[in-house]
């Protein structure tokens, strides 16, 4: 159920992002969902893409400082209150979130909502429980 993500810690110049995006392409890796958060001096590009493993040596090869997480993908439904809902149950069970980031596969469906918990385990069992979908990494990877 865990969902392995690549973190790589970019100067901000102009042009890395377009430099990482051309690695991967060349290499035929694909970006299956991206974050972008940034503070004066860095930022921190998070990526799920089709091949963590050949990403992160790639990059690394390339000069990229990169690490790996573990998140959760949880599928929503793509209507109001669809996110407040997972949010209700996160928050009835003290669960904190680090961070999180959304995309839709298309519109009116579904949305995927990507999660870094401090306690992932307990998010997952406490999501289960409440019948919320969580998405293996080969789901994800293969979107």
């Amino acid at each position: 159920m865990k969902v392995e993500q690549i973190a790589i810690f970019l100067e901000n110049k102009t042009g890395r992002m377009a430099e990482i995006t051309a690695i991967l392409a060349q290499n035929g890796i694909n970006i299956r969902a991206m974050s972008l958060a940034d503070t004066a001096d860095f930022g921190i590009l998070r990526l799920i893409v089709n091949d963590t493993g050949k990403a992160r040596s790639i990059l690394k090869e390339n000069g990229f400082t990169v690490g790996t997480t573990d998140v959760l993908v949880v599928e929503v439904s793509d209507k109001p209150g669809g996110l407040a809902k997972v949010l209700q149950i996160i928050k009835e069970g003290n669960l904190n979130i680090e961070y999180m980031y959304a995309f839709t596969q298309k519109s009116g469906e579904t949305g995927l909502i990507i999660f870094r918990f401090d306690e992932i385990e307990r998010a997952i069992d406490l999501l289960a429980e409440a019948d919320i979908r969580i998405l293996s990494g080969e789901e994800v990877y293969a979107i």
